[in-house]
């Protein structure tokens, strides 16, 4: 999966998910849109559908220093790039 997929897999998530439309790439969720902690929650579990995987309690606390959309895509590119490894 590349970058540009990953970005578009989350906007739309952002779009149907959480009616934030557009958000900038650097946008501090919290500040920005009021992202909050049961936002985020339901974040980790469409990542888990986006993944087709669950995610591990440390995967879970890993992603708690995310604030933009490029966080949230580093952060789904370094699961894939672990869990691509796992399989290999």
């Amino acid at each position: 999966m590349t970058r540009e997929e990953i970005v578009n897999k989350i906007l739309t998530i952002f779009k149907e998910e959480f009616e934030i439309i557009n958000p900038g790439l650097d946008d501090d969720l919290r500040e920005v849109h009021e992202f909050d902690s049961i936002d985020a929650i339901e974040l980790l579990i469409e990542i888990e559908y986006f993944l087709d995987a669950e995610l591990t309690q440390d995967e879970k606390k890993a992603a708690m220093g995310i604030r933009t959309i490029n966080d949230i895509c580093d952060y789904i590119e370094a699961l894939a790039k672990i869990k691509a490894e796992l399989e290999s």
